[in-house]
């Protein structure tokens, strides 16, 4: 075929017609979803964001297993937090560490700090789930805010950013559980990825379209935790404590973020790739009971993004000066779109920056994730993971 006196193959105009259609959603991706944060703190900047005045009393639930290091580090954080009234209330999941000695002397210390323990030998798929609804049981306050015993609140206002989100209507907020920055690339890969998921689950609760949450920063109501039989529906399932409960009680009206810098918790990194990689793929394992609508919604963006690497490398290979040029200036400005987005984001969350390594991460992170959900779950490891 020939346009404008240039000459195109069929394997051209359909390389071309695949990366133009391919980048109009990447773009529109980035700007609806990704750019959620930034789009919400220009509305707060502007004061168009109406918070609680009230400061409601608050449980603080922590599920922990042989984790009296990380507690004895990172607990002072969450019980120093600068709020009126709360209490923090620490599951024992079974630890065979110092955590029950640690958590005694710290209760002398502090008055609202509770603890109570996962029984020995208590047969559950999830002790964590076990866990964490007994202190949901053991709670005294309507207001539930979830972290981990790896957690460190990044200011004494976390508490109080959280809850300012809670108006009538509300009953999850959703917050930003990052990873400390080390050096190396596999803390960048981990980095990376947190946010870009971050920046995904939060855009789209923004857009009203939530879809998940992570355990290190999430809060919902108590009578939200009983009115959806708490996890009953997912006892079957080692992972899902957090993202199936949001997924499955999540509506476009009764969610919210919170994006200050002073709200994220920062947790430690998996320091050797094998760790990292069954994390990730225990998490994956519970996507597919995600409702319908968040998976093909998940689905759509790196298919497109695969399917624009793939005919942008094409259109080199088989393609003519215009085709080639056409393709490198689609690429380039996504590329700009995407590195100022994320940039500016990890910038206002305290992260670290991605330029170079920025690409890379981009291909291969998709590709894990395709690995993780085919191949690996077929392997002896992966069935070792529950994939019902």
């Amino acid at each position: 075929m020939e346009i404008y006196g240039f000459s195109f193959s069929l394997v051209e105009l359909i390389c071309i017609g695949v990366l133009f259609l391919t980048f109009f959603y990447q773009l529109y991706f980035y700007f609806r979803y990704m750019n959620g944060v930034l789009r919400l703190r220009t509305k707060i900047n502007k004061k168009n964001v109406t918070f609680l005045n009230e400061q409601p009393p608050v449980s603080v639930i922590i599920c922990a297993k042989d984790e009296s290091e990380n507690l004895k580090k990172y607990l002072p954080f969450v019980l120093h937090q600068d709020y009126p009234e709360f209490e923090v209330i620490v599951i024992n999941d079974g630890s065979t560490d110092d955590t029950e000695n640690l958590l005694n002397n710290l209760c002398v210390e502090y008055p609202n700090l509770k603890t109570t323990f996962v029984p020995v030998g208590a047969n559950n798929v999830s002790t964590k789930k076990l866990g964490l609804t007994l202190g949901v049981k053991a709670s005294k306050y309507d207001l539930l805010l979830f972290t981990d015993a790896d957690c460190m609140p990044e200011d004494k206002t976390w508490i109080a950013r959280i809850a300012r989100n809670f108006s009538k209507e509300t009953e999850f907020v959703l917050g930003y559980g990052a990873y400390l920055n080390k050096k190396g690339f596999l803390n960048r890969l981990i980095t990376f990825d947190t946010l870009f998921i971050a920046l995904q689950y939060l855009g789209m609760a923004a857009a009203h379209k939530p879809y998940m949450g992570v355990g290190r920063n999430l809060a919902y109501r108590k009578e939200t935790f009983f009115a959806q039989k708490g996890f009953a529906s997912t006892l079957q399932l080692s992972s899902g404590d957090d993202d199936l409960m949001v997924n499955k009680a999540c509506t476009h009206n009764n969610t919210k973020i919170e994006i200050s810098p002073e709200s994220v918790t920062w947790s430690e990194p998996n320091i050797t790739f094998r760790n990292w990689l069954f994390q990730k793929a225990r998490h994956l394992s519970v996507s597919g009971f995600y409702k319908p609508s968040s998976k093909l919604q998940l689905a759509i963006e790196p298919t497109t993004r695969g399917f624009f690497y793939l005919s942008l490398i094409l259109s080199f290979v088989f393609g003519n000066l215009i085709t080639i040029i056409t393709a490198v200036a689609l690429y380039l400005i996504r590329f700009v779109v995407q590195t100022t987005i994320i940039n500016s984001s990890a910038k206002h969350f305290g992260e670290r920056k991605y330029f170079f390594s920025l690409p890379i991460l981009d291909i291969y992170l998709p590709l894990l994730s395709l690995y993780i959900l085919t191949f690996r779950r077929m392997t002896s490891k992966g069935k070792s993971i529950r994939w019902k």
